[in-house]
């Protein structure tokens, strides 16, 4: 390269980097200046020139490369200084970065477990993987209940699986404490359940429990009018409650519960099949071989227990009509319910 040429390079550089922007500023101290710029390769190739002209072409090199460096310095100062006025202007506008929202299973159990707190239930919790005793015998489950088959069950094992409820969180709580108890247990269930629009798998439940002596005996009614405020608390005013009788091998009576669809307010529509009534939860009073089972006397104790699933109310709640929608995570789904 010629002193001409390099003063013509020179030039090139310099325009360059006066007409860079922040993000090119950077690029072009490599080109030039980094360790295998440009310059540095020119003062590596100096072995190469005529001795004669050897000094001017070095003198021409280390002008170029002062000339390089003060450019970029000031082209660096000059943006931290108009970023610095930017910050310091309080009167712009601020950056909006906007928030997530909690999915609606996180929701529900949250509105769940902060109506019933205003009855004085705590939250209990539990492992997922559970033993036989806790997840069937316990809650007086006959051994040739369908539960119990390996088709319907996750088993690991003869004596371990993966809950298929949360009733033994309410097993544990009962063994490890005396009454008065008063718990609700929200947590994940495990069935082996066809995924369809309805099912699933993996799913959600929150069950009640109340125990208490007797010189303070729990009721139906007491069951009946717990409920019928959560349907309320939940669903809205102006949402009724039926009991109808049923069979649960924990509890003895058993009910189903149902609330009035509050869609159609009772009428009629698709939403409850036309029959005004959509059914949410099973219920009753505890049996008293489940109390013999976590050593409680039960002609000293008696309590009732319910529980639903978290993905149904979700539904209800949301008009969502398909369960696999709560789990594909689909952001333009999510954020409808924010």
């Amino acid at each position: 390269m010629t002193l001409a040429e390099l003063e013509s390079a020179k030039e090139r550089s310099l325009a360059e980097i006066a007409a860079a922007d922040a993000a090119a500023v950077q690029t072009l101290r490599v080109k030039y200046v980094g360790r295998n710029g440009s310059i540095p390769a020119l003062i590596k190739a100096m072995k190469d020139v005529p001795k004669e002209e050897r000094p001017a072409f070095g003198k021409a090199v280390q002008a170029w490369k002062a000339a390089v460096e003060d450019a970029l310095a000031a082209k660096g100062a000059g943006q931290d200084g108009a970023q610095a006025k930017i910050d310091a202007d309080l009167t712009m506008p601020g950056r909006w970065h906007s928030l997530g929202v909690k999915h609606p299973l996180t929701k529900v159990i949250e509105e769940s477990a902060a109506i019933f707190a205003r009855l004085g239930f705590t939250v209990a919790d539990g492992p997922e993987l559970e033993n036989k005793f806790n997840n069937f015998t316990a809650l007086n489950t006959p051994v040739h209940h369908p539960s119990m088959d390996r088709s319907d069950t996750f088993w690991f094992g003869d004596d371990c699986l993966l809950r298929t409820q949360t009733s033994p969180v309410q097993i544990r709580t009962m063994i490890a404490n005396k009454p008065p108890i008063r718990v609700i247990c929200p947590g994940r269930t495990y069935r082996r359940d066809t995924t369809d629009a309805t099912h699933s798998a993996n799913f959600h439940q929150i069950e009640g429990l109340y125990v208490d002596t007797k010189d303070k005996p729990v009721s139906l009614a007491d069951l009946k009018s717990v409920l019928a405020y959560f349907a309320r608390e939940m669903m809205g005013e102006g949402v009724t409650v039926r009991f109808r009788p049923h069979f649960f091998p924990f509890t003895e009576p058993s009910v189903e519960v149902d609330f009035s669809c509050h869609v159609c307010k009772g009428k009629g529509c698709g939403v409850c099949k036309q029959s005004g009534w959509i059914e949410v939860a099973g219920a009753g009073m505890v049996d008293p071989r489940v109390f013999e089972f976590v050593g409680y006397d039960p002609s000293e104790v008696s309590g009732y227990a319910f529980g639903f699933g978290v993905e149904r109310i979700a539904m209800i709640k949301y008009g969502i009509p398909d369960i696999r929608w709560l789990y594909e995570n689909d952001l333009r789904f999510l954020s409808q319910l924010g």
